[in-house]
């Protein structure tokens, strides 16, 4: 077996794997059925031996995977045509950025509002008339999607404070995009002395290595009522490692304009450009376990330190998803490294949160292992201050007598609903208090009335 790096890391559990992608956005769906890692699904038995298969058979499960998750004309046309109701707007960089919308998609079937300003943030509304000393970024679980102005974490936070935070969270943006978001910001007339990065599990790591993440959940989006006007998760900047040297490769949006997005509509193109893409490879492994470069596949585990077992389909599937979690969390640590570097160099104080999905903290109360104990590892080993919301989750679990899901079912609806925001808010506020200098108005020395604007 050729080696194509040194070991880097303890094995992880495939046994993790197999729980994890049941209640979570790793698995996949192939043709004729749903399917998760470790479950039954349909697959191209044409391989000579379990979990291999030739090279052209490979080829071909590529070429079916992309076919199917290319965008069509349709979805192209309306998503850049600024008259539709669109969420999302493109970006160069980025590949999108939010725009002003409204979506039944609340606590109760509600309408959500959602508001941008011109410089990029989620409307502010607490305090926003006074100086802003925060920023925050991440993905939906910053942009507190689902739920309306006034209603995210920011805001419940800024109200008790006695001073605001600006929310400049992207639904679907991994770590690296948030960091590039950061950057951007941060270089403009509304960047502040304090910036928090809030990490929502391991996908947000996974984000970071995608290059076009559409492809990981296009077949699921469809289904939903009105996607037509949701597209997003376009090709973007993201990352891979040098598994030789453990350094972090970044790459530029290679389709920044609209005209190059339109060849993402050409399934022979999309072939061409994604067929070789290391991340598009794991997928497409995950999706049909009975496709596989097996020796590419064996390699990259053991340069990562991840067990193999291709005894079937179901095995090799899991075994690829290992691989495609190790090698994020490594990424995600190298992204946090430059997000800490970054504040430095910039004068800054960073604070890291972290926070989980419904399922992640369902299966913590029941009390198994989580799967970012990595990233939590690091971050207790660095200078950075950092809020595990997952912990918080389970010691205010103990606090009731209800089971794990009646539990998460108070502060979810797929994101946090606005009282699983209240709940975060109050989760952080404390290390929050700790880190300001000075003190919100809320929290400064003396019993004397503070004046307006103090």
């Amino acid at each position: 077996m050729k080696r194509i790096g040194p070991s880097l890391a303890n094995e992880i559990s495939r046994r993790t794997f197999l729980k994890l992608s049941s209640a979570s956005s790793l698995a996949f769906e192939p043709k004729g059925r749903a399917f998760g890692v470790g479950k039954e699904g349909s697959y191209s038995r044409s391989s000579t031996h379990a979990g291999g298969t030739s090279s052209s058979n490979f080829q071909a499960a590529i070429r079916q995977f992309l076919a199917e998750r290319c965008l069509t004309r349709t979805e192209v046309d309306t998503y850049l045509d600024p008259s539709q109701p669109n969420w999302a707007q493109f970006d160069p960089v980025m590949g999108y950025t939010l725009r002003d919308s409204v979506i039944q998609n609340g606590m109760d079937n509600s309408r959500t509002f959602e508001t941008y300003v011109k410089t990029g943030e989620r409307l502010t509304i607490n305090y926003a008339q006074r100086p802003c000393r925060m920023n925050t970024y991440g993905d939906s679980f910053t942009q507190c999607s689902q739920t309306s102005n006034g209603e995210s974490w920011q805001e419940y936070l800024a109200a008790h404070l006695g001073e605001p935070l600006r929310n400049f969270g992207i639904g679907g943006y991994g770590v690296y995009q948030a960091y590039r978001r950061m950057a951007q910001v941060e270089a403009t007339g509304v960047s502040a002395d304090y910036v928090i990065l809030n990490i929502w599990g391991i996908d947000d790591h996974l984000r970071s290595i995608d290059a076009w993440r559409w492809l990981r959940f296009a077949q699921t989006w469809r289904k939903v009522p009105g996607a037509l006007y949701m597209v997003h998760g376009n090709p973007w900047a993201h990352v891979r490692l040098d598994l030789t040297t453990g350094n972090l490769l970044e790459i530029e949006n290679p389709f920044p304009d609209p005209q190059s997005l339109r060849q993402l509509a050409d399934p022979e193109f999309v072939y061409e450009h994604f067929k070789d893409d290391l991340i598009v490879k794991l997928l497409v492994t995950e999706w049909n376990g009975a496709a596989a470069d097996r020796d590419e596949l064996a390699a990259l585990a053991e340069a990562l330190g991840v067990k193999t077992d291709f005894s079937s389909p179901q095995a090799t599937s899991a075994t690829a998803l290992g691989v495609r979690v190790e090698y994020g969390l490594r990424a995600g640590i190298k992204v946090i490294e430059k997000v800490r570097a970054f504040a430095r160099a910039n004068n800054k104080k960073l604070m890291i949160l972290l926070s989980y999905d419904s399922g992640a903290i369902g299966a913590a109360c029941r009390g198994l292992p989580r799967p970012d104990q990595s990233i939590v590892d690091f971050l207790k080993a660095g200078d950075v201050p950092f809020v595990d919301g997952l912990q918080k989750h389970v010691e205010d679990f103990q606090a009731f007598k209800l089971s794990a899901k009646d539990y998460v079912s108070r502060y979810y609806i797929g994101h946090y609903n606005p009282q699983g925001n209240h709940f975060f808010a109050f989760a952080i506020k404390d290390p929050v208090v700790a880190w300001l200098d000075p003190k919100p108005p809320a929290y400064r020395p003396g019993i004397a009335t503070i004046p307006p604007g103090a």
